[in-house]
């Protein structure tokens, strides 16, 4: 029961009887959500375990060609690094946001094909028109996720097959004009990339980032709506995410040997969304490491290399589709580990006699029993016991006043 009284207000609570204020400090989505802040703990062993990985395949790639680390070998890695880098950035993203992006990769090659074409005409004039297309193109896609609310893979799949109708005007590669070379900023494209890669997942691991990015994702039933806020982030997410595209699609095709053949670009949305779980952001949104991504980007980069020297033909489905799986048991990983501790709310705080909020919000603790249920002042009959003025011995005894009137 509450007492209302002028100037008093009483504390919010949820239907759990713990009052807001602790939710807000206890659970990572105080209206719904599991109570209790995520663990970080799973991310940094599997990131060292990432860590190991990459030292492995690199120390193989130097045992097997030593030149393949030094010189315009070790640039053309750096740049391809930046390149899948940014796909994975725009894949992990619109993961962190609950709406992952399936158009990343036709996106990417619809962009390295359209810079083949307008090279030529300089990097900035051909660069530019793209960048404004990808703009208003994420935005329809990102209006059409949160305004209709339907799920992210669904309206990008949508997307993708718009921008591979573009793409199958071509019908033969498109060999690369102009002059623009990007290994001369090698350095600078890895550095860029590696920065921005570590800054996000460390702004990711602060709660109120994380909780503000991942709001889209659902807590109930996934066809609610999240509010307007979370309509919001995830509009700018996808957004941004297919800008990244484009920006990833313009270094592959530059940094080629050869043209730029038409295809799907499906299988650079898988190894995109593969690399960026196999970091470890969860495929359900919200939760992710720090040095993930960048790690999974150069060791699945620096595996390509060390196959070339072996002379192994490795399809990039192969290569996205094991990725993927790989990244799908990560996701496991984080989803069971880096959830809340079991019992993470502290219990309500209760005074004397159950009326331990009375002097903070005048709002009594409920008592334990029914309000009905009032304890009887009378002593409780034990049907168990035998009474010793109801014993049958009384019964089967004369009675004096019988025996008088005989």
């Amino acid at each position: 029961m509450a007492y209302d009284e002028t100037g008093r207000i009483a504390p919010v609570e949820t239907s759990s009887g713990v009052p807001a204020a602790v939710l807000e400090n206890v659970f990572d989505d105080p209206s719904h959500g599991e109570p209790g802040r995520d663990r970080i703990a799973v991310h940094v062993v599997w990131e060292f375990l990432l860590l190991l990985g990459l030292a492995a395949v690199t120390w193989l790639l130097w045992r097997e060609d030593a030149d393949a680390l030094h010189g315009g070998a070790l640039k053309t890695l750096l740049v391809d690094v930046a390149g899948l880098g940014l796909l994975t950035l725009a894949a992990g993203l619109s993961l962190r946001a609950a709406a992952v992006n399936l158009a990343i990769g036709p996106v990417a090659l619809a962009a390295a094909l359209h810079f083949a074409e307008q090279g030529d005409r300089g990097v900035r004039e051909a660069l530019l028109p793209a960048l404004v297309v990808a703009a208003l193109g994420g935005l329809a896609l990102a209006l059409a996720v949160v305004v209709l609310h339907v799920p992210g893979w669904a309206a990008s799949l949508a997307g993708a097959a718009a921008v591979i109708v573009y793409i199958e005007r071509r019908t033969s590669p498109v060999a690369v004009q102009g002059g623009y070379d990007p290994r001369r900023t090698a350095l600078y494209l890895f550095v860029g990339f590696a920065a921005v890669a570590v800054l996000g997942g460390l702004f990711g691991a602060i709660k109120p980032v994380r909780r503000l990015v991942g709001r889209f994702r659902p807590v109930a039933d996934p066809a609610r709506r999240r509010g307007a806020v979370a309509a919001t982030v995830t509009a700018l997410a996808l957004t941004a995410s297919t800008v990244l595209a484009v920006l990833g699609g313009v270094l592959i095709a530059a940094n080629g040997d050869g043209p730029v053949a038409p295809a799907s670009g499906f299988d650079w949305s898988v190894l995109a969304i593969g690399a960026v779980m196999l970091g470890g952001t969860s495929a359900y949104g919200r939760r992710g490491g720090i040095f993930g991504t960048l790690l999974a980007v150069c060791a699945v980069e620096v595996f390509l290399a060390w196959a070339v020297t072996q002379d192994w033909t490795i399809s990039r489905w192969a290569v996205g589709g094991a990725t993927l799986g790989a990244g799908l048991l990560v996701t496991r990983l984080v989803e069971t580990f880096g959830r809340p501790r079991p019992g993470g709310v502290p219990a309500r705080p209760t005074g004397p006699g159950g009326d331990g909020t009375i002097s903070t919000g005048w709002a009594l603790t409920p008592s334990p029993e029914p309000a009905d249920a009032w304890p009887s002042v009378l002593p409780v009959r034990d049907t168990d016991t035998v009474d010793s003025w109801e014993s049958p011995r009384w019964e089967s005894e004369p009675r004096r006043w019988d025996a008088g009137d005989r």
